[in-house]
């Protein structure tokens, strides 16, 4: 099978740090697991070279989805990496999927229902323990309120986010209408949404699960600690641990599982984002490969990328061990990789 690997931050050039740094480890990583003669990789002529092993450089000019509509024909299977915001994710693998190609990750339903947070909670509001989320429309804050719940109280810590943001990006805690407005103002520049979600602030940790599903069944991987600072109110994701042992680790492992189970075209390699305070709470789910992968692919006793592509195709591990724990964390250069076994 050819193999076209899309990681859209390298594709594209992409220039921020925040974003390009953790693509191109995740790029590398994916490399040295399809470390053959049938896998190939888009670069941008923009982006700075990596050391691709047997693996091809597809180096390009062009916009990644502009180069999609022509040029797939000499590939059986893409696996894309892109970030859900604009519907970015969505719109790369809908053009895969049209081209008649296999999706080496979700389908592009299950794409476009993670791609709107608030779409994600409707699909998983009868099955997941969701956080509290009102969606406030930025007409209603410009003195033009139509909807209920358009002016919230403050009795609770809040947290104002994008409704397809990425990461921690554009995410704040907000303690009054003043600062909910700020927020506000800084969203909207970066959405094409007409409104964004307010939620109540959980105390408790951040933390993601990762799994392999084959479209049906779902495989938890790993619990993973998340680095999450925050500063001036704004929260940022610095990287984190994994596997992270917790008092409620089974019960998130269910909650993500039936998450995943619970929602059409998710396959591949998925991560749920949860916070476990009190109890889990379920804050989105990323169809994609996330950040931790770069660490558990060296501590799971199988090759992972391969894993992924077995799962896509239907088939899922036997058994899943990891040997250590690993922990990552970005700087302003490059991902840190750290295992300790």
């Amino acid at each position: 099978m050819k193999l076209l690997i899309i990681e859209y931050a390298m594709a594209s050039g992409n220039e921020d740090p925040s974003i390009a740094i953790e693509g191109r480890t995740m790029l590398q990583g994916l490399l040295e697991d399809f470390n053959n003669e049938n896998t190939s990789y888009l670069i941008s002529y923009h982006s700075l070279p990596l050391d691709g092993g047997r693996c091809h450089a597809k180096k390009i000019f062009d916009d990644v989805e502009e180069w999609l509509k022509e040029d797939l024909s000499h590939y059986d299977a893409c696996l894309p990496i892109a970030p859900e915001e604009d519907f970015i994710l969505y719109r790369i693998t809908r053009a895969i999927e049209e081209q008649g190609l296999k999706v080496i990750g979700s389908l592009s339903k299950g794409v476009l229902t993670c791609s709107d947070k608030w779409e994600t909670y409707q699909a998983l509001k009868k099955v997941s323990p969701l956080i509290s989320t009102d969606r406030i429309f930025f007409e209603d804050l410009d003195g033009n309120s139509k909807h209920v719940k358009a002016i919230p109280d403050f009795e609770k810590l809040k947290v104002a986010k994008p409704v397809d943001g990425v990461s921690c990006s554009g995410i704040r805690l907000v303690d009054s209408q003043r600062k909910l407005e700020e927020a506000a103002i800084q969203i909207r520049k970066n959405s094409s949404f007409p409104f964004f979600l307010l939620q109540d602030y959980i105390e408790g940790d951040s933390c993601s699960v990762s799994l392999l599903t084959d479209g049906r069944n779902a495989m938890p991987i790993s619990l993973n600690l998340q680095n999450i600072k925050i500063n001036d109110s704004y929260l940022n994701y610095n990287g984190g641990k994994t596997p992270l042992e917790h008092p409620l680790k089974c019960e998130a492992f269910a909650v993500a599982k039936k998450a995943v189970e619970s929602i059409r075209g998710l396959c591949g390699y998925v991560g749920v984002d949860l916070i476990l305070g009190d109890q889990v709470h379920l804050v989105e789910v990323n169809s994609r490969l996330t950040t931790p992968y770069i660490a558990l692919r060296k501590l799971v006793n199988f090759n992972l990328g391969q894993a992924v592509m077995d799962a896509a195709q239907g088939t899922l591990p036997s058994t899943i061990q990891l040997e250590g724990n690993a922990y990552f964390s970005k700087n302003n250069h490059e991902m840190n990789v750290s295992v300790i076994k």
